[in-house]
C-alpha cells in the first residue's frame, strides 16, 4: 500500500511558482491502472491512495459544474488519477469546506468534514486538517462554525462569483487571525493531541494546519507509533509518503 499525503497548499494564483510546481508534483503521480507503457519513468510515483489533508485550495467555491477557473487544471490532474485506480481523500480545512457536493456527488471522492481514518498495511491512521484541536481557541471556533453554517453556504451561492471571490479573500485573512497562536504552540497542542489518539489505539495521526514538517517516532507497547505534521506547500514543497507501513516526510523537488 503507498499512499501520499499533503496539505496546505493554498492554491489561489494559478500563475504562481507553488501551482506550477504542484502541477510537476502531481504531473509525476500515476495510479496502478495505467495505460501505456511509454507513462512509466524513474521520476513516477505510483500510488493506491492520495489524501488531502486540508487548505488545499486558498477558498473554495462551487455552483454546480462551476468552479474558479484557475482550479481546473489541478481539479482534472485529480480527476485523472482516480480513473487511473487512486483513491482520493479530501479532509475539510479552515479555508476549503463545502467541498461534498463538487468532489463527493461529482467524482466520487471521499470528502471529510473533520477526521478521517484510514487502515494501511494493519495500521490504523488518523487524519486531519487538525484546526480544531485546541478546543480553548474559542474565537477561532466560533468565526470556523460561521464560516461552515448553512446560512453562509446559501448566501455563497447567491451571490455573484466576482463578489464571491472577493468575499473569500477576507475570509481567509480573518481566519488566519483569528487562529491567534504561534506555530509553535500549535505544533504543542497537535503533540498532545496525537498522543492521546495513539493511547487509544491509532498507530499514527496525521495533522496539517500548523505549517511546520514534522515527523516524530515513539515506542508505545512494543510498537512504533508515528506523529506528522505535513508542512506546507508554499515554504517546504512538503507531503508524506506512507509506503508498505513505513512513514517519510519528502519534499517536491527532491
Amino acid at each position: 500500500m503507498r499512499a501520499v499525503f499533503l496539505s496546505d497548499v493554498h492554491l489561489k494564483d494559478p500563475e504562481g511558482a507553488d501551482y506550477e510546481r504542484l502541477i510537476r508534483f502531481f504531473d509525476r503521480l500515476r495510479g496502478r491502472r495505467i495505460s501505456g507503457s511509454g507513462e512509466i519513468s524513474d521520476a513516477t510515483l505510483t500510488l493506491d491512495q492520495l489524501v488531502i489533508a486540508g487548505d488545499f485550495f486558498d477558498f473554495w467555491f462551487s455552483k454546480g459544474d462551476a468552479i474558479y477557473p484557475g482550479f481546473r487544471p489541478i481539479v482534472d490532474r485529480m480527476v485523472a488519477l482516480k480513473q487511473e485506480g487512486v483513491r482520493i481523500s479530501l479532509c475539510e480545512g479552515n479555508h476549503d469546506f463545502f467541498l461534498s457536493d463538487y468532489f463527493s456527488g461529482k467524482f466520487g471522492f471521499d470528502v471529510y468534514q473533520e477526521w478521517a481514518e484510514f487502515h494501511f498495511d494493519g495500521l490504523r491512521v488518523l487524519a486531519s486538517h487538525g484546526d480544531t484541536v485546541d478546543a480553548g481557541n474559542h474565537s477561532y471556533l466560533a468565526l470556523r462554525s460561521f464560516l461552515r453554517s448553512s446560512l453562509t453556504r446559501r448566501a455563497e451561492q447567491r451571490l455573484p462569483r466576482s463578489l464571491t471571490w472577493r468575499l473569500a479573500r477576507f475570509w481567509s485573512k480573518m481566519s488566519r487571525e483569528a487562529r491567534g497562536e504561534s506555530r509553535e504552540k500549535m505544533v504543542e497542542a497537535m503533540h498532545r493531541f496525537a498522543m492521546g489518539k495513539i493511547q487509544e489505539g491509532y498507530d499514527a495521526v496525521i495533522l496539517g494546519h500548523c505549517h511546520e514538517p514534522l515527523l516524530q517516532q515513539v515506542s508505545r507497547d512494543g510498537r512504533e507509533k508515528t506523529f506528522v505534521t505535513l508542512g506546507d506547500w508554499m515554504t517546504y514543497g512538503s507531503y508524506l509518503l506512507v509506503d508498505d507501513g513505513r512513514f517519510a516526510l519528502q519534499r517536491f523537488p527532491p
